[in-house]
């Protein structure tokens, strides 16, 4: 394969101590750290943390994504899908691979839910679709859980 245009494969080494939680991200009720994957891949692939910081009170709505690739890999809590019409639990250990253009709704989450997402391209685009199936609705957080 030849191309005209160099590909960036940097060495990247983010400490946790360098990344910092922001808001800003594609949701709003949740926080994100950068992993520094996007620089070192020159936009190909988008590694970073997504973490909870409100509770599911109306959650991510039906989407896809536009997409080549994208694994989610929950490290902490858990979260509630619905993949097209199926309802998916998934818990801290689980891997699930989002195939491209799977329409998805993620309803549901524990408050210390946090995942590892890796994304290609980086600068991948997000489309509101209808609704294929219902979506139950979320577990409430308890009043300490709020706060926190």
């Amino acid at each position: 394969m030849t191309t005209d245009t160099p590909v960036t494969n940097l060495f990247s080494h983010v400490k946790a101590s360098q990344a910092e939680w922001k808001s800003g991200g594609l949701r709003d009720f949740f926080l994100y750290k950068d992993l520094g994957i996007k620089d070192a891949t020159g936009g190909r692939v988008i590694a970073h943390l997504v973490k909870a910081n409100e509770a599911p009170e109306r959650g991510t709505g039906w989407h896809r994504h536009v997409a080549e690739f994208q694994i989610v890999l929950m490290l902490k809590g858990w979260a509630r899908f619905m993949y097209e019409d199926k309802d998916t639990f998934v818990e801290a250990g689980d891997c699930v691979h989002q195939r491209p253009g799977i329409v998805h709704f993620l309803y549901d989450y524990s408050p210390d839910m946090e995942y590892l997402e890796i994304v290609g391209p980086a600068d991948f685009g997000t489309v509101d679709m209808p609704a294929p199936a219902e979506v139950p609705d979320p577990t409430p957080w308890p009043t300490a859980a709020k706060a926190a």
